[in-house]
This record gives structure tokens, C-alpha cells and sequence, in this order.
């Protein structure tokens, strides 16, 4: 029971810690908003393209290996 009161009593307190740690809101307008997706889903893509380019080298070289395994067979 006192465990109960304890953890209560904490939980208004550490309410208050995080309010004066967090940032103030800021709204966006709808173009900000647009520009921020527009942004991250750029950055995306071009990671996907690095990952595609790593993916299709390493496919090459299998794909070489596999035709010196055929010749020789």
C-alpha cells in the first residue's frame, strides 16, 4: 500500500521534469509540412538506391562466379 502512495506521489513530479525538458510546439503550415515529408522521403529513397547499388554489385559477382562453376562442369 505505502509502495502505491510512493509511486504516485513520483509521477506528477517526473510529469513536471519532462514538460520543462521537452521543446515548445511549433505548428507547421501545410507547406513546411510538405517540405519535411518531401525531405525525409528523399533521404529514403536514396539510401534504398545505395543499398540497391551494394545489392545488384554483389549479385554480379555470383552471378560470374556461377559461370566459371558451368564452364568447368
Amino acid at each position: 500500500m505505502a509502495e502505491k502512495k510512493q509511486s504516485a506521489q513520483a509521477a506528477p513530479e517526473s510529469a513536471e521534469n519532462t514538460a520543462a525538458k521537452r521543446k515548445p510546439w511549433v505548428k507547421k503550415d501545410a507547406g513546411e509540412s510538405m517540405l519535411a515529408l518531401i525531405d525525409k522521403q528523399e533521404k529514403r529513397v536514396a539510401k534504398m538506391r545505395q543499398e540497391l547499388e551494394k545489392e545488384t554489385k554483389q549479385l554480379e559477382k555470383l552471378q560470374r562466379a556461377k559461370k566459371v562453376l558451368e564452364t568447368t562442369t
